[in-house]
């Protein structure tokens, strides 16, 4: 069984910079996509960038441009550098991965691994 656990959060100022790590158990890069979501107090958990076993990442419109995903299988890590932070980015981030087999994709039911979360909280 795969566990995820997050670290990094923190608090900044706007235009401050964040780096997210998610440690993974047991790392197995074949067929599996994982991704970064984040949950504000007020809406639903959604999805900001994800990686597949290819290294191929994707991005959402809010974060595209200011937040890099990367998966590093030596270290058994998968990192979220955020940059240009800003008050709407103040959110609970959590890291997921799908089931082997599984592809990438933005809802949260496509994931079946999470992490407990991490807090980054932005100041204007």
């Amino acid at each position: 069984q795969v566990h995820l656990e997050e670290s990094g959060g923190g608090s900044v100022q706007a235009g401050g910079s964040l780096t997210l790590s998610c440690a993974v158990s047991v790392y197995t890069a074949s067929n599996r996509c994982m991704a970064w979501f984040r949950q504000a107090s007020w809406m639903g958990r959604e999805g900001i960038a994800l990686i597949d076993s290819h290294y191929f990442a994707s991005y959402r419109d809010a974060v595209k441009g200011r937040f890099t995903i990367a998966r590093d299988s030596a270290k058994n890590t998968l990192v979220l550098q955020m940059n240009n932070l800003t008050p709407e980015d103040h959110a609970m981030y959590y890291c997921a991965s799908t089931q082997p087999g599984s592809g990438c994709c933005w809802a949260p039911s496509g994931y079946t691994i999470w992490g407990k979360g991490t807090q980054v909280t932005v100041s204007s």
